[in-house]
């Protein structure tokens, strides 16, 4: 349900950007303006991206393979690692640059209403997708505030979809205020500083969603508070007399491996070692429903 949830927002919001890149750059092309023009790489940089979530949710559903037997759920990671190198190349860097080369060789703005217009229609669309992404990201988060959620998701394809509408959001906000304030004043470098504003926005952007994606692709834990939870609800079998070493790791968004040590109480049959195991793996389950791949060992006294 979370997977089809990501999908649905990068669906959104690639519908959305095509859309807006194409207007904004008939826009820049009608006004000569740096900032409408930034917006438009902004737009076509976003809608690229959504192709290469599109393509890492994609193969991150693979079923395992002997190649590949914890399946490659982390293929999206790398997807999303790559759309923060294009949103910081693509976007922030050519904003910039389109910037300093209008504030150095300024263009007279042959008129505004065209790109009051498209801004105007862009937010309403960039709203829209963001909407979408919001509403999924809250039920993930649940209780937690947006911040700690943002720094503790799995799902690094809503969390790039969710940075970058707000980011093309804000981004737009910049490109309104520095229209106005050209017009207000008949100074066009104020496009430039617009367009400069923006760049370094999605420079901050790429910047925070390439560290949250590399640690998930180098290999990150669950959560504190999941881990806790489950070591809680495996001692509570009366079978269990402790819990060693726990080991888990995110494969995926919806994916979790997970690796424990258990000391069982004396005197059990190997029949019912069995079962017990069993319990255990259901007992993780109910905790960390993601947990696909669980290894029990157990631990002797002697090792303890």
């Amino acid at each position: 349900m979370a997977a089809e949830g990501s999908k649905s927002a990068v669906l959104a919001a690639l519908v959305g950007n095509s859309l807006i890149a194409v207007a904004k750059f008939v826009a820049a092309f009608l006004t000569s303006s740096a900032a409408m023009l930034a917006e438009a790489f902004h737009s076509v940089a976003d809608s690229g991206n959504q192709v290469l979530l599109l393509r890492g949710i994609s193969v991150s559903r693979t079923a395992p393979t002997v190649r590949h037997p914890f399946g490659r759920g982390k293929e999206v990671y790398f997807w999303s690692l790559l759309v923060a190198v294009m949103l910081f190349v693509a976007g922030g860097v050519l904003a910039v640059q389109r910037g300093i080369e209008a504030l150095q060789h300024p263009h007279e703005i042959s008129t505004f209403a065209p790109n009051y217009i498209v801004l105007g229609v862009a937010f309403v669309i960039e709203g829209f997708s963001f909407r979408v992404a919001f509403k999924h990201f809250n039920v993930v988060r649940g209780s937690r505030g947006i911040w700690r959620s943002i720094r503790e998701t799995k799902d690094s394809a809503l969390l790039v979809v969710l940075l970058e509408d707000s980011a093309a959001m804000l981004g737009l906000v910049f490109a309104i205020i520095g229209l106005a304030i050209a017009q207000a004043t008949g100074n066009d470098l104020w496009d430039g500083v617009a367009s400069i504003a923006i760049g370094i926005l999605l420079g901050f952007v790429a910047m925070l969603l390439a560290t949250e994606t590399k640690q998930l692709l180098v290999g990150e834990a669950a959560g504190r508070r999941d881990r806790a939870a489950l070591r809680m609800s495996v001692l509570s079998l009366p079978e269990v007399e402790s819990v060693g070493r726990l080991l888990t790791m995110h494969m995926g968004p919806e994916e979790i491996l997970v690796n424990l040590e258990v000391d069982l109480t004396d005197g059990l049959t190997s029949n019912e070692v069995e079962r017990v195991i069993d319990t255990i793996e259901t007992e993780i389950r109910k905790v960390l429903p993601g947990a696909m791949n669980i290894f029990v060992e157990l631990q002797t006294r002697a090792d303890g």
